[in-house]
């Protein structure tokens, strides 16, 4: 048998917001403040700004998906203010390389797919390809932290990783005892 560590039932429809004001607005402070990006990378919010159209783009082709296109819209307004400030405030050499990136991947990506899948596609196909393409950048996106685990595991070697994951692990049970 199978026992989660919380009642599903009790807390019904209470969702939180993993990207908090306290986390998002300091990070920008910082940028405004020192008229800097300093060595923040804008290809999350670029990733993003795509994975957003490409799911706008679906909920306006599949039928009944208005929830969609509305949330990954509004994406879309959220990650092109990120990605402008970004390019206000980065050096002259990220800038030229991050206005290209957002060309090539935002505009370029989103481009072919809308082009693709209208042209080459028959209308009943259009959802299921775009719905393929925005779940396969998910993975992406959700499977990019490892890159930092990666690199951390090259820096500092497997006992050091060992070590932060056994201590993770630790606060983990700690706070899942805790609640019990």
């Amino acid at each position: 048998m199978f026992y989660l560590w919380f009642d599903p039932t009790r807390n019904f429809h209470a969702y939180s917001i993993i990207w908090k004001r306290q986390h998002i607005i300091p990070m920008f402070w910082k940028i405004k403040k020192h008229g800097s990006t300093e060595d923040f990378s804008s290809l999350p919010y670029i990733c993003t700004l795509l994975n957003c159209s490409l799911w706008t783009y679906y909920g306006i082709i599949k039928a009944r998906e208005y929830l969609v296109a509305t949330v990954d819209g509004f994406g879309i307004v959220v990650e092109t203010i990120y990605v402008i400030l970004f390019l206000i405030y980065a050096p002259k050499g990220i800038r030229g390389r991050t206005l290209i990136l957002a060309v090539i991947l935002d505009v370029a990506i989103s481009a072919v797919a809308v082009v693709t899948t209208q042209l080459a596609l028959q209308r009943e196909a259009h959802g299921g390809v775009v719905g393929v393409m925005g779940a396969g950048l998910n993975i992406v996106m959700y499977f990019s932290p490892l890159s930092a685990m990666l690199d951390i595991l090259v820096l500092h070697g497997f006992f050091h990783v060992r070590g932060w994951l056994m201590e993770s692990i630790k606060i983990f049970v700690a706070l899942r005892l805790g609640r019990q």
